[in-house]
């Protein structure tokens, strides 16, 4: 069970943020962010600080209770990026206002969540034309 200051927690600690493909809260004015188990509670995971994220819907809905996914260069199974382990800047980087997999991980992340889906590169192009950021 969550409560407020968890919740609090992770938002403050991600900078309202989605740590999954990098738009900001505010880009999404009328859905709030979910709070994301990492690892879901189904494969085990815990409702601490450590197991959650902040992640926008798009991300959550793609990510699921999925904890690897095929690296599509290579088609081996390799496990997700993970927010609490993983730096995001070893594992993707922008090319404009689409993110790229640098690494079997960044790359099986980008594909699962769909990370560059016309409505989120959409988003992207229309903060970079408002001149806010997107990349957190």
């Amino acid at each position: 069970m969550m409560d407020e200051a968890l919740r609090t927690l992770v938002r403050q600690r991600a900078r309202d943020v989605c740590e999954y493909c990098r738009l900001p809260q505010q880009s999404s004015r009328f859905v709030r962010f979910h709070i994301e188990h990492i690892i879901a509670r189904q494969h085990g995971g815990s409702s601490e600080a450590d197991n959650l994220a902040l992640s926008c819907g798009l991300c959550n809905y793609h990510k699921g209770p999925n904890i690897a996914a095929l690296d599509p260069l290579t088609g081996a199974l390799v496990p997700l990026f993970h927010p609490r382990r993983d730096s995001w800047a070893e594992h993707f980087e922008w090319r404009e206002t689409v993110v790229v997999g640098i690494t079997p991980i960044g790359r099986a992340t980008v594909r699962l969540l769909a990370m560059n889906d016309r409505q989120r590169v959409e988003v992207r192009d229309n903060l970079l034309t408002e001149g806010e950021s997107f990349a957190g």
